[in-house]
Formats: structure tokens, C-alpha cells, sequence
């Protein structure tokens, strides 16, 4: 995984060379946020469901450092989310497009929904209706559907 880490903030990092020589070239600070979040934080979320759960801390701490140093250097907004809470975000969105779209491609890997029923008991409310797969591995713990099936689910 630190060689796909490396990969990308190698990549994004020729990128940011461009941003500045936008910058040099005289682009306004928002033309500039807007370049940098369009490429490079694209380029960092491309596939990130597939890949994210594969990641150590020391590599989403590696990012981050990153997307400090541009918003440092006033290359994107300092309102830009950690790298952490993006990952959340777009795993969340593809999720729940998953779960409300019978036709989607990745519904078929979900598991089948629950047996228990939830009128003969007072339980909280659960993320999704799904029955929990077995731990079988890290291999499959950090696949996408059973990272996000297991979310929430203290």
C-alpha cells in the first residue's frame, strides 16, 4: 500500500509543480483552489473505496501532510476536510447508492438482509437492514462492502 501512496502523492506532486507555475503565471488564488481540487484531490479520491481500506495510518498521515502543505501554500481552501473524513464521505456516498439501487453493478455483493425482526424488539436503529458476513481474514475485513457493513455496528 506504501507504494501506491507513494505512487500518487509522487504524481499529485508534479501536479502541484504546475499549480505554482499557474500561480507564477498569475491565476487568481480561487482559480488556483479550483485546479487543485478538480486534479489533485480527484486524483487522490480516484477509486478510493477500492483501495482505502488498505491503507495504514502512516500513509493517510502522509496525505494529509500533503493537503497541508497546499493549503499552506493557499493552493486549496482551508476549509478542505482531512483525508480521513474525504475517504468517509465518498465511501458513504457509494454506499448508499448501492443500497437504493437494485440495478447497481456492486448490489450483488451485498449480504442478504436480516431475519432478525426488529418489531418484537425496542433496538436502535441500524445503518442498513444486512446481515453481518464472518470475519474471515484482514483480506476480506478491509474490502468495501464488509468495512461498510460493519460501520457503525458497535
Amino acid at each position: 500500500m506504501k507504494l501506491l501512496v507513494l505512487t500518487k502523492c509522487t504524481n499529485v506532486t508534479i501536479d502541484n509543480i504546475g499549480s505554482r507555475t499557474l500561480a507564477f503565471r498569475g491565476l487568481c488564488d480561487a482559480g488556483l483552489q479550483t485546479v487543485f481540487h478538480s486534479v489533485i484531490v480527484a486524483k487522490l479520491l480516484y477509486a478510493s473505496s477500492a483501495w482505502s481500506g488498505f491503507t495504514t495510518a502512516d500513509d493517510r498521515q502522509r496525505v494529509n501532510a500533503f493537503l497541508r502543505s497546499g493549503k499552506r501554500c493557499g493552493f486549496c481552501r482551508e476549509d478542505l476536510p482531512m483525508f480521513e473524513e474525504l475517504l468517509d464521505n465518498r465511501d458513504e456516498q457509494l454506499f448508499n447508492k448501492i443500497m437504493n439501487n437494485t440495478q447497481h453493478v456492486l448490489y450483488s455483493l451485498l449480504a442478504p438482509p436480516s431475519a432478525a425482526s426488529p418489531q418484537h424488539y425496542q433496538l436502535r436503529q441500524r445503518a442498513h437492514n444486512r446481515q453481518l458476513p464472518q470475519h474471515t481474514g484482514r483480506l476480506t475485513d478491509c474490502n468495501f462492502i464488509t468495512r461498510m457493513l460493519y460501520r457503525d455496528s458497535y
